[in-house]
């Protein structure tokens, strides 16, 4: 799946939770850990769907992930590169350490003016 048939796709591109960081999907789908407000608490089963963007940087060019998670099933709907800028800005913002990243700032703003949302 690219950028622009997730475009197209009105009920995948407005179930994207623009909020959601990777500890709290874990948290939400697989631990009772914190998360940011009751409602999630009362929505726990394996029928709830969360919808959201994450940057991997285990591998190098950093990749934008689209993950579909369900209960203990995750899926990686798509995979992107970033713009080279955002790509330099983003490793030197986090001192280019591995991880699983929340989509934020400059990026999320180039993700969303992409997606046109």
């Amino acid at each position: 799946m690219n950028l622009h048939e997730i475009k197209k796709d009105w009920n995948l591109l407005y179930s994207v939770d623009w909020d959601m960081t990777p500890e709290e999907a874990i948290a939400l789908h697989l631990e009772w850990g914190p998360l940011r407000s009751q409602k999630y608490y009362n929505s726990r089963d394996n029928d709830n769907e969360t919808v959201y963007f994450v940057i991997n940087t285990w591998k190098r060019p950093p990749i934008l992930t689209l993950v579909r998670r369900r209960g203990f099933d995750s899926e990686e709907l798509g995979n992107f590169k970033l713009p080279k800028n955002l790509e330099v800005e983003f490793l030197q913002g986090i001192g280019k350490y591995k991880g699983v990243y929340a989509v934020e700032g400059n990026v999320r703003d180039w993700l969303k003016k992409e997606l046109e949302v």
